[in-house]
């Protein structure tokens, strides 16, 4: 089973960055770096192929990677995540163990602060829960990516006009493709942490991003998955931004995702 990481890079050395990740199977990296280019080298006995790219946004380095993407299985990731040994195996078994699955999403360790998901069991992904695992837990059948032709979202993410959201609207599509998808507890990696790209507190720009891509994601339901999202989360985030402010700025991103502003 050929296993490849379609790694989304910022101004790396990519020539150590397969070292650094612990990849242990191949790898398509795309470095956005302000300039164009193309090498290749072997790492573990896996080749690496890497592309310069000018332009910057997480969802155009994803789909640029997935557009490249000649391994059976593709592992979405990030410069920041260094795998375990073994993690190859362990996506493997898995693949064979759920043979009729589309994706798969892994348990990667991060800080507390930054958990948004832990999968304790394994469980079916449905339209209720698809909304917290990042892109760094999919692992997919390129295959039934590419003949359910999805890609990543332009308008979220890191290097977009919105802050976040582009690994949601990308399962909201898969599952809209019938792809079936499955979480595992599994763990096949860690994130080192850095500074965000996109997060700097819990800003104007914060909520009404999140107005916006709950638009997206729920469509006439946004406005009551806003409310349960504030009320839910509301000790840690309206600190600073009261939550009843914290609301409307939210229904004005919702507004603006129907481009009535």
């Amino acid at each position: 089973m050929k296993i490849e990481m379609l790694v989304s890079a910022v101004n790396q050395d990519v020539r150590a960055l397969a070292k650094r990740m612990n990849i242990r199977t191949g790898a398509v990296i795309i470095n956005q770096c302000g300039e164009f280019g193309y090498e290749e080298y072997r790492h573990n006995s896996h080749t690496i192929r890497c592309y310069s790219l000018k332009e910057r946004g997480v969802g155009l380095s994803r789909n640029s990677a997935l557009m490249r993407a000649g391994g059976e299985i593709a592992v979405f990731s990030d410069e920041d995540i260094i795998y375990e040994d073994g993690y190859e195996e362990k996506i493997e078994k898995a693949f064979r163990q759920y043979e009729d699955a589309d994706i798969l999403l892994f348990n990667v360790k991060v800080a507390p602060a930054r958990r948004t998901y832990w999968n304790e069991k394994a469980k079916r992904i449905h339209w209720y829960n698809y909304g917290r695992y990042p892109a760094y837990s999919i692992v997919a059948r390129t295959e039934a990516l590419h003949r359910a032709n999805v890609s990543f979202s332009l308008l979220f993410g890191g290097g977009a006009k919105y802050s976040n959201g582009e690994d949601s609207l990308f399962l909201r599509d898969c599952l809209h493709k019938k792809l079936k998808i499955i979480a595992l507890p599994e763990v096949i990696g860690e994130e080192k942490e850095r500074e965000s790209t996109w997060f700097h507190g819990y800003t104007d720009k914060f909520f009404k991003d999140r107005g916006v891509l709950y638009h997206f994601l729920y469509g006439r339901l946004a406005v009551p998955f806003s409310l349960r999202f504030l009320l839910a989360h509301k000790e840690e985030m309206c600190k600073e931004t009261e939550w009843k402010r914290a609301y409307s700025l939210m229904k004005d991103g919702i507004r603006e995702g129907k481009g009535k502003v």
